[in-house]
Parts: structure tokens; sequence; C-alpha cells
């Protein structure tokens, strides 16, 4: 991978930092110096998910060059799929073996918790200010910073040109009703589902979310979390008339995302809802595929979709490695490091650097142009973790014969549970 002076001048920066400052990340150093200045050896554990099959490798490179530019820290990658690692997460919380860095979504609850390392312990000022404000803000507790948002993403309607073609399906869909009776055409003229619905374990809380936002709903803010709503009602209750009326796959509530949108790459759905990344699998896997991008199909037709922005977080333990996380950090987001990532993946950027840098990119432009009408998760709020472990676990029963309202008032009540 590259190497940039301004990726060397960070490291060198942050070194220097750490010896005017005394703050010291090795175990049973009271003099204050870094690991570095100390020759000690210093290892991060990291735990991620996986966004791609290139997930690992990408990190590994990223971890490869700062290893070798840092030969006395050591980082320890752990991957894990968005299904599973809330679940391993929570099991090292009880263990006391919280990872030094983070890649995840709902951040709060630790904050809240105290476990989390202020962002101004873990990255520079230089590393901060790059950060879009929008983003910067997201991440605050309290008024206080504790993420470095990593990605944002929007999502889109992907189409089958060839299935709408077979199914006498003339125009992308705009509306619900539009979209509903596109899906049936295609699930009732060809071989294919006419729309995936993923309500499993892996993302039932962002599937809902795009149907919700777009009637005008969310799940609240950071005071309130607001699930049974008049609006998000009437969005269970169409999704549920979309899978009663058989226009999507087989037993939605156990569909995760992934393994969609694969069918979706094989040519053998009609319509669903992916994220810019999908363009480069789509490329690797299938590129004979015809489709296309198009705004996501809302009650009206006027635009809003799910935003994400995941982010990086430190646990902060003892406090002793916050140094090393620090280094780390002002690598990983130094320009060329943090866009070959952010691309690579798929992904929209979070920096100004990055964005400047990425702006020509053709792929990324439906996606950025959507994010203007993006409703995000209540990440802020402390009993989004419970809320969005209550979504994954029960909205699928709205394909099991409970009515959307009895769903979404347990979800409710979770989320009430969690205050």
């Amino acid at each position: 991978m590259k190497r940039t002076k301004r990726s060397a001048v960070l490291a060198l920066s942050a070194a220097a930092a750490l010896l005017l400052t005394s703050c010291g990340f090795s175990g049973g150093n009271d003099s204050g110096g870094s690991a570095e200045s100390e020759g000690a050896q210093t290892t991060l554990e990291m735990l991620v998910p996986t966004y791609s099959t290139g997930t690992k490798a990408l990190w590994e490179g990223v971890i490869d060059d700062f290893e070798t530019e840092h030969p006395n820290i050591k980082v320890n990658l752990e991957v894990q799929s968005w299904e599973n690692i809330e679940n391993v997460l929570k099991t090292k919380l009880q263990g006391n073996q919280a990872p030094d860095i983070y890649n995840g979504g709902a951040f709060a609850e630790f904050a809240a918790e105290d476990l989390l390392a202020p962002a101004s312990d873990v990255a520079s000022a230089e590393t901060l200010a790059d950060f879009q404000t929008a983003f910067a803000d997201a991440e605050k507790y309290q008024d206080t910073q504790y993420g470095l948002p990593l990605i944002a993403s929007a999502r889109a309607l992907f189409y089958n040109k060839d299935l709408m073609e077979e199914a006498g399906v003339k125009n992308v869909p705009t509306t619900w009703d539009q979209l509903h009776d596109a899906s049936k055409a295609i699930s009732d003229k060809t071989k294919a589902d006419g729309y995936g619905m993923p309500l499993g374990s892996e993302e039932a809380q962002g599937e809902s979310l795009i149907w919700f936002a777009g009637n005008g709903g969310n799940f609240g803010d950071a005071q309130k979390i607001a699930v049974n709503t008049p609006a998000n009602l009437e969005a269970a209750e169409f999704m549920k008339k979309m899978i009663d009326d058989g226009v999507t796959q087989n037993d939605p509530g156990a569909t995760q995302r992934t393994p969609m949108l694969n069918t979706f790459i094989q040519g053998k759905l009609g319509f669903a809802y992916a994220l810019p990344q999908t363009v480069g699998q789509i490329k690797k896997e299938n590129p004979d595929l015809n489709y296309g991008i198009a705004a996501v199909a809302t009650k009206t037709g006027s635009p809003a979709t799910l935003g994400v922005a995941d982010r990086l977080m430190s646990f902060k333990n003892d406090g002793s490695k916050s140094a090393a996380v620090k280094e780390f950090f002002d690598y990983f987001f130094s320009a060329d490091v943090y866009t070959d990532w952010v691309s690579t993946e798929g992904f929209l950027p979070t920096t100004k650097s990055g964005s400047e840098k990425l702006a020509g990119d053709e792929t990324l432009k439906p996606f950025l142009d959507l994010l203007p009408n993006a409703v995000f998760y209540p990440t802020t709020n402390p009993a989004w973790n419970a809320t969005d472990g209550a979504f994954k676990s029960l909205m699928g029963e709205i394909a099991t014969g409970k009515s959307a309202q009895e769903v979404l008032d347990a979800i409710q009540a979770k989320a009430d549970a969690a205050k």
C-alpha cells in the first residue's frame, strides 16, 4: 500500500506528542514514555465485522503496513459476521476482554457505562478535525465524541432489467404500490422472486428503517426511541402485505441480507435494497448482470433512504494502550490509507480529505445523491442497542402470522425497558 508524507508526519507527530505530554501506554511504565520510545511491545486486540468477502484481507493489508512502520505495536485482528459480532463482543465484555479497537454500530450504551475512551484520547486533533462535521457530531454522547466515523452509506433500489422485461414491467417503481405490483409481476411471470426482504438477525433493523423512512418515520432520537408510531405502523403493515401477497422470497423472517443480495447478484431476484459495495460485487461475481440503480421506493415517491454510519471506537480498559490506539487511528485515517480502504469496500468517506480524493468516482454518485435525504439509526441513545437487538429477533414475526402492531409494540417494550 502506498505510503504518504502525511501518514509519516502523523506517525512522527503523534509519537512526539506522546513524549511531550508523558502519556505512557506500556504496562507498569511509571516514567510516562510511550511503548515505542521505551522499546516495549504493545498488542492491540481489534474486532471488526465483515462488509464484503475482501474485508479480512483488506484489514490485514492495512495492519501489515502499519506494523512495518510501527514495529513495537502488534495488532491482533478478529473478523466476525454482522450476525455474530454483537454476541462476540458481549461475551468479551462479560469476560473483561474488551477489544482495544472495535468496528461497530451502536456506541452510546458503552459510553454511558464509561467503557469507551473519548476520541480525543485515541486520535490526534488533526485526525478529528478532518471528519465532516455532521458525522463527527453523530459520534457524541453528552457532548463528548467517542466514535470515529468509519464509513457512510445509503441504500438504493437495485433492479434486474431482464426480469422486469420478462414480466412486462416497463417502469422502475418509485412508490410502494408500484414496487408491490412490479414485484408481483416478476414473481408470477418469471422463475425469480420479485422483492427481497431480509428480516433475519443480520439486518432486520436496516430493512425496517428503509420502509419506515419511506413514510416519514424513524426510530426516534437521542432522547426517545419511537418504534410503534403511526407512520412506522403503516409502513410495517405494507411490508406485511408484500409478504402475505407472495411477492417476496420465502420465509423473510429467516432471510439474511448477505445471501439475499447474493441471490440478486446471481440474477434470481427482481428488486432489492443494496449498498454501494454491491456494485463492486456485481462487477466481480456477475459482470453480465443487466441491472440498474434507483432511489428508494416510498409511499408517495418522495425521496428518503436509510443512512448508515459505522464507526471505530476504543474500549479503554485500563487506559494503558490509548497511545498505541492513537498511532493506529492516525495512520488509518491518513488520506491515502483511508481512501484505499473505503473505496475498495465501496463505501462513502466520512473525512473531508477522503471526500475530496474520491469526488470523481461515478460509482458512488447515486448514493452520494441520496445521502441528503437519509435517516440514520439513533445510535446516540443508550437504549438503541436493546432496540437494535429487538428488531433483529422480533421483526421477522410479521412473516409468521403476528400483526404489525403486535410486533412493533413488542419491540417498543424492549426499548422502553432499556431506559
